[in-house]
């Protein structure tokens, strides 16, 4: 082998290395960039979590005879929390965070049966602790969209660079096996079905 072709060589094979490096780092980048987008909403889903006792406790004594909507609340509600203390220890395990996904979507319709309760009862939402409370869960209520939303875009970022050319060859090399997966708090199923709607009397 002459010089020049020693010299080409060694070029390829830093130019070979400064690529690998440069891929590995943005997957490195990316995935720490969605852990931290998921410990945003985790801030905000604890959030939610805390001010949930509140308003069953506060609607406690407008609902005496309808306790069944405020126990099956306060079960999808542990439920939730314990599926984000799973989520919050590997927010990179996408069966941690599908299990996130369904104690949310169960919560989430909880929360809206008891909603409906409780327009039954103006008085109550009349109570300035409910008031208080339900501003409250708005505001949390969009923080929450609003992380959710910041976590899915970082997700599918580090998705888009583990499936782009020359990064799905050079991932699997260095440990970025497993794609992330999305917060999606809303059964989809229920999104896609059109309402129905009836006009008969």
């Amino acid at each position: 082998m002459n010089s020049v072709t020693l010299i080409i060589l060694a070029a390829i094979i830093i130019v070979a290395v400064i690529i690998l490096i440069s891929i590995y780092n943005q997957l490195v980048r990316l995935k720490a960039q969605f852990k931290n987008a998921f410990s945003q909403i985790e801030v905000q889903l604890k959030r939610r979590y805390d001010l949930i006792p509140n308003l069953v406790e506060t609607a406690k004594a407008y609902l005496k005879h309808e306790s069944e909507i405020l126990i099956k609340v306060t079960e999808a509600r542990n439920q939730a929390v314990s599926a984000l203390q799973a989520s919050s220890a590997d927010p990179t395990n996408g069966k941690n965070i599908q299990a996130l996904n369904f104690a949310e979507q169960n919560l989430d319709r909880n929360m809206a049966g008891l909603n409906l309760h409780l327009e039954a009862y103006p008085d109550l939402k009349a109570n300035t602790n409910m008031m208080q409370l339900s501003e409250e869960i708005t505001s949390t209520e969009n923080r929450v969209s609003y992380a959710r939303q910041a976590y899915n875009d970082a997700v599918t970022s580090y998705n888009i660079a583990l499936k782009t050319f020359p990064a799905v060859f050079v991932a699997p090399l260095v440990g970025h096996t497993e794609e992330g997966k999305l917060l999606e708090f809303e059964d989809s199923a229920q999104i896609q079905s059109a309402p129905k709607v009836s006009f008969n009397l």
